[in-house]
């Protein structure tokens, strides 16, 4: 397999905060499951291989055992649900849910590092 994301790759990823990065593989695990639903199995493998690839660069380059540990679950729960016995019961929508709430946080988040939305304090 070669690498499709071959600048993030080349040290750009790691740059990322955790929660870009798992927006990032959430989109790609998105598109394997709308290519899945539609049939497609060529196109949701290609998607899912992206993810897979990503989860890798994050693993790679994880920041403290609980970030470890948990993209080390995410991983082995999405290969079990595209290629095993789907052996954790997951879903196509607990999948969703689990990858939305981390591109509604960066999107809100991004969106108030660029001013378009007032920052609240506490």
């Amino acid at each position: 397999m070669s690498l499709q994301h071959k600048e993030l790759a080349a040290g750009r990823w790691q740059q990322l905060p955790l929660v870009e990065q798992m927006a990032n593989i959430g989109g790609e695990v998105e598109r394997a499951l709308i290519w899945r639903a539609k049939g497609n199995a060529d196109y949701s493998q290609r998607a899912f291989e992206r993810a897979l690839e990503l989860l890798d660069l994050a693993l790679t380059g994880a920041r403290g055992y609980a970030c470890l540990k948990e993209l080390a679950r995410v991983r082995e729960a999405l290969v079990d649900y595209f290629y095993g016995d789907n052996t954790f019961g997951s879903t196509q929508e607990s999948w969703r849910r689990y990858f939305l709430a981390f591109g509604y946080y960066y999107s809100a988040t991004s969106q108030q590092r660029k001013g378009s939305l007032p920052v609240t304090r506490r």
